[in-house]
């Protein structure tokens, strides 16, 4: 069994060794892409840009100005429509991300606490403090409680049934 420090030391050193050698392959990828880009460059030279072919000849001189001045202007022509249409585009980009912001809502909605609040207090808050509303709970529990103490629901409907029920209910409403 090889000791722990030698063991590490031979980690250490595979791995400076493999990022030499990375290092290496990066260079050399690096030197291809200059070699391409630089290729790249001298054809596309060639293809849009005509070696400059100078006139002898004053008038020969002004056509070529004139040539170039040409040439120039539609560059700038369509330099300046490609502006329009980059700040027409950012434009809308704009308003479409203020359209997604709305949409999505400005602020975040905090989470709602919950409030112990008395039903006084609640019907004062929604009534107004000129209102004075006092609802006792106890009370109103203590006087369904004696309603329901008062007999079987039954009875009740036994009795108020046929017409002796109906009629008792007439002599009690008068």
């Amino acid at each position: 069994v090889p000791c722990p420090q030698k063991r590490n030391r031979a980690i250490t050193a595979r791995r400076q060794h493999l990022k030499s050698v990375m290092l290496q392959i990066a260079a050399t990828e690096l030197e291809k892409e200059e070699g391409r880009r630089e290729s790249e460059k001298q054809n596309y030279l060639c293809e849009h840009c005509p070696p400059l072919h100078i006139p002898g000849s004053m008038s020969e001189v002004q056509e070529l100005c004139k040539q170039l001045h040409a040439k120039i202007d539609a560059a700038e022509e369509e330099k300046y429509d490609m502006e329009v249409r980059v700040q027409k585009s950012s434009k809308e980009l704009e308003d479409m991300n203020q359209k997604l912001f709305d949409l999505r809502g400005k602020f975040k909605r905090p989470p709602l606490r919950r409030v112990r609040m008395s039903a006084d207090a609640m019907l004062k808050a929604l009534l107004g403090s000129k209102h004075k509303v006092c609802m006792d709970l106890r009370a109103n529990l203590k006087q369904e409680r004696d309603l329901r103490d008062v007999g079987d629901w039954r009875k009740n409907i036994e009795e108020k049934s046929g017409m002796e029920g109906r009629k008792k209910m007439f002599e009690s409403e008068s």
